[in-house]
């Protein structure tokens, strides 16, 4: 299950063939009684895709927006009636505050994974969240994982990235390539996996799958489920 918690409401719609869903916020404001076959709908390889939204624009807050969809979530008993092995809270890196962190706050959530480029922003946007993951770890909640390398090429990249992991003590747990396939599999609505499964960067992505559940798997108690934040990878 992929859960994005953009307002954009954007990080589904390359599994649901580049159509965007209904938000959790947007039915519930058109019908109040909604039921989960109206909230969470079946993209590319049976994952399970739910949007959060946000409130209309100048009329509230973003996070008190997720905070509101997840209460809904919980009150239908979602995680319970779909089952999913993995779930991924996919959480706009820039914007830190109460809502963005209720996965963590709420137990829904053990590891953080900060997806980041090199780039001047992105590694000041990786540094906020991994301080409030931080403080959220001193008491018991999510711990951060790692940094993932969503590569954007510029000069001395990984040195940059490796070097913004050792300051936050964490590590680099994989560098994803910039590739063109990426925006061609965008202008289908498709994933690189489901458009492009045989390239080079749908191996990476298998491969980062791959290592993020094995880390989930070894973390005590066994398969856990894992909060993706920072940008989307495909």
């Amino acid at each position: 299950m992929q859960i994005g918690c953009d307002p954009k409401a954007d990080s589904t719609a390359m599994l649901t063939g580049g159509v965007p869903i209904g938000t959790v916020l947007g039915r519930l404001r058109d019908d109040p009684a909604a039921g989960l076959d109206e909230l969470v709908h079946v993209g590319d390889g049976g994952v399970l895709c739910v949007e959060c939204g946000g409130p209309r624009p100048g009329t509230g807050c973003a996070g008190r927006g997720i905070i509101a969809a997840f209460e809904k979530l919980v009150e239908l008993d979602a995680v319970a009636v779909y089952r999913p092995d993995v779930i991924l809270y996919d959480v706009l890196g820039d914007v830190v505050c109460g809502g963005f962190a209720m996965p963590i706050r709420s137990g829904y959530a053990n590891e953080v994974f900060i997806v980041t480029s090199g780039e001047r922003m992105s590694l000041y946007a990786a540094g906020n969240i991994a301080a409030a993951v931080g403080d959220l770890s001193a008491d018991g909640y999510a711990r951060l994982g790692g940094l993932i390398q969503n590569s954007r090429g510029i000069d001395d990249e990984d040195m940059l990235v490796d070097a913004a992991a050792a300051a936050l003590g964490t590590e680099t747990v994989m560098r994803i390539p910039r590739d063109p396939s990426v925006q061609r599999c965008e202008a289908e609505g498709r994933t690189v996996v489901a458009g492009e499964p045989d390239s080079a960067q749908a191996a990476a992505y298998r491969a980062l799958a791959d290592e993020l559940l094995a880390r989930s798997e070894d973390a005590p108690g066994g398969l856990r489920t894992a909060r993706r934040t920072g940008g989307m990878i495909q």
